[in-house]
């Protein structure tokens, strides 16, 4: 674990490609302005009533709201923000700069954390550029030091502070539990859907004394409790007990129709919160490959059958590739996401491995994907090709599904109190997926 400020190697290779990007940062989301940027741009544009109306007209103030979010820029109907110009760039910025952006619009899509006095700098993959970045460059999620320049930092005052409190166990530990998660999943000799019931397995081992509000590293019993998390991340580093994980969940078969039935209804269900064309367009083409338009539970199994034959089809002729998308995007999640923001370490887990199941159907699912395994032998661009794939579903996904309220909501659904074996069972069943 890094003792120093850091940020993802990627990062220091993302430029913001403007025009050329497929997508804009803001649509589909919600921008909130803090009351000083709003009073910020008010004044600012005073001068100028045309420029004062219009923004007056996109600005949907926020009473009894917090002061970070004292207003929210109103979206048009086709998701897109009404402040963009001809060229689908912020008219804001470019008349008046990148001091008077909302913060959110100054900073994406840079994810900035600071662990007590130690920062880390990552990318949100709703980023198109982030997201191409992260998951096609082998050494993408290599840990570099931070330069003294504020560039990769751009509002420090809006950083998010984990504190590192001796009194605080599940924070005080947090960066030594997760240096060992990251360490499984490096272990790739093993499938990343092993790793994933490793760190299940991990989280298990932890979950009857380390979770938030534990009481169990408090007074006397703190020399011991840190002893016993001590020991059993070591066990984690044993070869014969990662062996052991691997063959026992390797035997496991499951049905995948449920998992596929849980899938489309998320996809369906934020396809309907109107999210974007370019969004929608993508879950109905997964749909329609899939066959999932409406469908029973025949419709389910069938369609997992042609999702499994997809996989067969994907690890044949691109295996390296892929493992390389969601070994990428997997490392860059515990990067990105700190684990504390879960009840329970295993809750965490339990998320983390829903999530690679919504991807891994996701793309499955793409169109692009299904011409190429219609395809009677690879052509010369079919890399290319399943890299557009897989760019445009890790960041479609990224940006409309995995933080939205609702997806949130049914993986707390799912996974209940967040401990204990049914919570386990629940983290192997999604890592068969």
């Amino acid at each position: 674990m890094p003792t120093e400020s850091t940020l993802l190697r990627y990062m220091t290779r993302f430029r913001c490609i403007a025009e050329r990007c497929e997508d804009t940062c803001c649509s589909g989301l919600k921008v909130p302005v803090s009351e000083s940027h709003w009073h910020r741009m008010q004044a600012t544009v005073a001068p100028l009533p045309e420029e004062a109306e219009r923004l007056r007209q996109c600005i949907s103030l926020n009473p009894g709201g917090p002061s970070t979010e004292h207003a929210f820029i109103q979206m048009r109907p086709d998701g897109h923000c009404p402040l963009l110009d001809t060229e689908r760039l912020c008219s804001l910025q470019r008349r008046h700069g990148d001091t008077l952006l909302p913060d959110i619009c100054a900073t994406f899509p840079r994810v900035v954390t600071r662990w007590g006095e130690r920062v880390e700098v990552s990318g949100s993959m709703a980023c198109p550029e982030v997201a191409r970045l992260c998951l096609l460059e082998e050494d993408a999620l290599e840990p570099e030091p931070l330069p003294a320049s504020s560039a990769h930092v751009p509002r420090p005052e809006t950083t998010r502070h984990l504190p590192v409190d001796p009194e605080d166990a599940y924070t005080f530990h947090a960066e030594t539990v997760r240096a060992a998660m990251l360490r499984l999943l490096h272990r790739r000799e093993y499938p990343l859907a092993s790793r994933l019931a490793m760190l299940g397995q991990l989280a298990y081992g932890l979950d009857d004394f380390y979770f938030r509000g534990t009481e169990a590293f408090r007074g006397e019993e703190r020399a011991a409790a840190e002893a016993r998390l001590s020991e059993v991340l070591q066990r984690f580093e044993l070869p014969d007990v990662l062996r052991s994980i691997h063959q026992d969940f390797t035997g496991l078969t499951l049905p995948g129709g449920p998992c596929v039935g849980l899938f489309r209804s998320v996809l369906k269900a934020r396809m309907a919160a109107g999210r974007g064309e370019r969004f929608s367009t993508l879950v109905r083409g997964i749909l329609e490959s899939l066959r999932l338009e409406d469908g029973g539970a025949k419709d389910l199994d069938a369609a997992w059958h042609t999702y499994a034959e997809r996989w067969r089809y994907l690890e044949a002729q691109h295996g390296e590739r892929v493992h390389r998308y969601f070994h990428n995007s997997t490392v860059h999640q515990l990067w990105r996401s700190p684990f504390t923001d879960s009840p329970s370490l295993l809750a965490y887990v339990f998320r983390l491995t829903l999530r690679v199941g919504l991807l891994r159907l996701t793309l499955a699912g793409h169109p692009r994907v299904a011409e190429l395994s219609h395809a009677p032998s690879p052509t010369s661009d079919s890399q290319e090709q399943l890299d557009r794939a897989a760019v445009e579903a890790f960041q479609l996904l990224a940006k409309h599904v995995e933080q939205s309220p609702d997806f949130l909501s049914l993986a707390e659904g799912l996974v209940g109190a967040g401990r204990g074996a049914d919570t386990l069972g629940k983290v192997l069943v999604f890592a068969t997926f």
